[in-house]
């Protein structure tokens, strides 16, 4: 038995298709079939139920691939831990972050890391924070940047920032002339929300709680950037992270953004990582870098194609 095999079968149980499987793994379809049949007959019982057009994981495949999905996160562990044993500054890192935040944080961050750690290599993941938080409790993630509270025993959580949310709003909407608003003002509207699974859902309908606001029922966004659209053609209001509304990103003289001059909704932001991970010297060093660079971007006030009033 061997570490590529375990590939094969962890591969197979992901993609459910013996060709896609066989392309993530970089090999031939008749290879990665051989492999795998080389593995039944080690075990000595089937991993895959076959007939002439499709196939299926046994019971004993499922868990099977399960087992070696840990052994494989396992030995990569192993491997890193030997990398940053000789140097915190080598290996690899793998880090995810939310939709919300990943693409209007991560692009300011990362060159600086890059630039400070050249021989580290960064893998980024997109992904809901449920999924991020699944992956780096398994081991497919170093570290994550997640909206605390974050609730594991089994995690490090590193405050970084405060992000403070702006009611984006139609340049002919009735609030565009006002200097900055109340939660008490958003009574009279409905929000348009993120669909569910997105953190960012669950703060807005916290700020719709506090001030009395409702939620656009006909319509939920797969993204901010839906989102942002939507208000400049004039469809809605919406709740935006300070952080997604800075730079080019807001190049619409559509929207217009408030600040809220009370009840301050904002989320917070840290980075999290397994306590046990050998990579947390470096992760710490790492929030230090990401902390500075939020606290200079979140004091930046300008925010071109979309005014911000103060």
């Amino acid at each position: 038995m061997t570490l590529r095999e375990l590939e094969y079968l962890v591969a197979l149980a992901k993609y459910r298709h013996f060709g896609r499987a066989a392309e993530a793994c970089l090999v031939s379809q008749p290879t990665l079939s051989a492999q795998i049949r080389k593995l039944e007959a080690e075990l000595g019982t089937p991993l895959v139920e076959r007939d002439s057009r499709s196939f299926m994981l046994t019971a004993f495949g499922k868990d099977a691939a399960e087992r070696a999905k840990r052994i494989l996160v396992d030995v990569q562990q192993l491997k890193n831990a030997a990398l940053m044993n000789q140097n915190q500054e080598l290996g690899t890192l793998r880090l995810g972050a939310f939709p919300t935040l990943c693409p209007y944080f991560l692009p300011h961050v990362v060159p600086q890391v890059h630039e400070r750690f050249p021989q580290l290599e960064i893998l980024l993941s997109e992904e809901k924070s449920g999924v991020l938080l699944s992956r780096l409790r398994s081991g497919e993630l170093d570290a994550a940047l997640l909206a605390m509270p974050v609730e594991s025993d089994q995690l490090q959580v590193e405050f970084l920032f405060e992000e403070p949310f702006l009611l984006a709003v139609p340049k002919k909407h009735p609030l565009v002339d006002r200097a900055s608003i109340s939660m008490e003002d958003l009574s009279h509207y409905d929000l348009m929300l993120l669909e569910e699974g997105h953190c960012l859902r669950e703060h807005a309908l916290d700020v719709c709680r506090l001030s009395g606001a409702g939620q656009k029922s006909s319509f939920q966004a797969t993204s901010l950037e839906t989102l942002r659209l939507m208000v400049g053609a004039n469809v809605g209001i919406t709740l935006l992270p300070t952080l997604a509304t800075i730079g080019p990103i807001m190049s619409s003289d559509q929207i217009r953004l408030l600040k809220f001059s009370d009840g301050n909704p904002k989320r917070r932001i840290g980075l999290c990582w397994r306590r046990s991970s050998p990579t947390g010297p470096l992760l710490k060093q790492l929030a230090e870098m990401f902390r500075a660079t939020a606290q200079e971007l979140l004091q930046d006030k300008s925010h071109p194609g979309g005014s911000t009033r103060d």
